[in-house]
């Protein structure tokens, strides 16, 4: 059997800065320009059967803007007529109004269950779009940007199901053909469905072709759903389109073509049914597992390999478990025999005593873990000084009691399973599983559009970019810029809506639901000598903090950061923000 990979992100000590003190409110005023919008933006709300979490964050949360990372300080919306319009900013000064660039050809109106129109950018003359029915638009754009060369027009229409929108898609051009791969994402309900809301998340993969040497037109070459029960915060295809990573809350699972839910679901039970193929316990110094054996399986047929690393047991020329420990043992000191009950019984001698193993194989579900009434016991009394009847009954004790009133909001993060997940495009099952635990979820940028977007996490205090690198198997995401102290200070912005950072990190911004944005710099050097006063030392950087206030009190329904502004859209209203003036 095939297991996942466990792996880790890579933090590169080089980019931290445990010096850094923190973020300077400064007065200086930010160059802000208002435009007006011929016609409001085509806002969707929330009905009242899209009443859970999950339509919240993938619905009510959207970000009705779109920049296009393949032309600098170049942004989309789409307005109640239908119309996509972009604004290209040369010179602030000299600001046009947004111009049409396309207009879809059905009324928006006209469907009572739509969703938001949703765009991405797919390459440098590829856009996909979806006008919020179920509708997916594959449109050539010629050179964006070149007013003789860009015309937009359909090369692909066609009805794809239930409403959706898009997330990601990318352009493959191979010698005898070109594709676009696309990501789908829908909310549906499943209605004999007896546990929590019923709804559950769908995320389609859907590839378009065109063989170069016919004069066909694009047609769906292939389909692919994964189900889970959370809208990932995070999911892009793969530069090659080999693979597929999602950072999700509850994890998702490729559905065979032609099964239905409830049949995917009917062998998830039977599994869960089933016996399990082994159980484990352990102690500080040891783990003993315990097969059952079948009635007919001599000594002759059991074939048991230690590893200082791995295990591998045969049975019958069977394989029956084999993967990687999750940690080290004594391979020449571990033993195995025939119990009297027909059972196969295996001692391994832990490697680094008293370590406690959380699962024996990594990443295999297969067995059980017993512990014994002792071991609950000892771990119930190490952890009684943490509970009392009593809020602080005697804080000057060796071991004082937590007190919960202590922690900050910014300390408290409840996806515990959070996870991101690599899927191979051909074999769809998972290669890569990294357990993120408290590493909160922030935001996504593209730096590069001919790489995958990257993503932020919360680690500790600071916000740490990570760009992910599909072709480096043994180290798949690549630690590129750290944000000093903003995964604490973002804690605290409770109305927050929207984040975002430049591509070329000089700053992050993030935005509240009305009219204030905080933009927060990244360490600069000083045209003036400072010195710290308690340390007594010369201050050559300072990280500065700003606020800008918008003068509208309509919500802000998008939220996009160049290197040089900030654009954030309103219902009738877009605004620049000039960030940096330096050239």
């Amino acid at each position: 059997m095939e297991v996942a990979a466990n792996c880790s992100l890579r933090v590169k000590r080089p980019l931290l800065d445990p010096r850094f003190e923190s973020y300077k409110l400064s007065l200086e005023p930010l160059p802000s320009y208002q435009l007006e919008l011929d016609a409001a933006v085509a806002e969707v709300k929330l009905r009242d059967d899209q009443y859970t979490l999950e339509h919240m964050h993938a619905f009510g949360m959207y970000n009705y803007l779109h920049c296009d990372p393949w032309y600098q300080d170049s942004v989309y919306y789409i307005d109640n007529l239908g119309r996509i319009m972009n604004l290209t900013v040369m010179l602030d000064t000299a600001l046009g109004k947004p111009r049409e660039v396309f207009r879809l050809p059905t009324d928006l109106t006209a469907c009572d269950n739509r969703l938001c129109a949703s765009i991405h950018f797919t390459s440098s003359t590829w856009v996909t779009l979806s006008d919020g029915t179920g509708r997916l638009y594959l449109i050539g754009t010629g050179e964006r940007g070149n007013s003789v060369s860009e015309k937009w027009e359909i090369v692909f229409n066609e009805e794809l199901g239930n409403p959706f929108i898009i997330i990601h898609s990318i352009s493959l051009l191979k010698a005898e053909e070109h594709s676009i791969a696309t990501l789908l994402l829908r909310i549906e309900k499943e209605e004999l469905s007896m546990k929590g809301s019923g709804f559950y998340v769908s995320l389609e993969w859907v590839t378009i072709s065109k063989k170069y040497e016919d004069n066909k037109k694009y047609e769906v070459a292939k389909r692919n759903t994964l189900r889970g029960k959370s809208v990932p915060h995070y999911a892009a295809i793969e530069p090659d389109g080999n693979g597929l990573m999602i950072i999700s809350y509850k994890p998702f699972t490729f559905v065979q073509a032609g099964q239905g839910l409830e049949e995917s679901k009917d062998e998830n039970m039977s599994e869960e049914i089933k016996e399990p193929l082994y159980y484990w316990q352990q102690t500080e110094d040891d783990l003993t597992v315990t097969i059952q054996l079948p009635e007919d399986c001599t000594k002759e047929d059991i074939q048991v390999q230690f590893l200082p690393d791995s295990v591998n047991i045969v049975l019958k020329g069977q394989r029956f478990l084999e993967g990687n420990l999750f940690s080290s043992i004594d391979h020449e000191s571990s033993t195995w025999i025939i119990k009297e009950n027909n059972s196969l019984e295996i001692s391994l001698i832990k490697k680094s005593e008293g370590m406690t193993w959380p699962e024996l194989v990594v990443g295999d579900k297969q067995g059980e873990f017993i512990r014994d009434s002792a071991q609950c016991a000892a771990i119930a009394e190490r952890l009684m000084h943490l509970t009392s009847d009593e809020l602080n009954p005697n804080p000057d004790k060796d071991k004082p009691p937590c007190n919960a009133q202590e922690l900050e909001e910014c300390d408290i993060f409840f996806e515990e399973n959070f996870s991101l997940c690599r899927f191979d495009g051909n074999t769809l099952k998972t290669t890569h599983v990294v357990n993120l635990g408290s590493n909160q979820y922030l935001f996504s940028v593209i730096v590069d559009p001919k790489e995958m977007p990257c993503f932020c996490l919360r680690h500790d205090v600071d916000a740490l970019l990570w760009q992910p690198r599909s072709s480096k198997q043994d180290d798949m995401w690549e630690h590129i810029a750290t944000f000093n102290a903003l995964g604490y200070v973002q804690a605290s912005k409770r109305d927050k809506k929207f984040f975002a950072c430049a591509p070329n990190y000089s700053y992050a911004a993030l935005c509240e639901c009305l009219r204030r944005v905080f933009i927060y710099r990244q360490p600069t050097p000083m045209s003036t000598v400072l010195y710290n006063r308690k340390e007594g030392r010369q201050v050559g950087q300072v990280a500065k903090q700003q606020v800008a206030s918008l003068e509208t009190n309509d919500p802000i329904l998008g939220f996009q950061a160049t290197n040089e502004r900030l654009f954030v859209l309103t219902t009738k209203n877009l605004f620049l923000i000039k960030v940096n003036t330096e050239n």
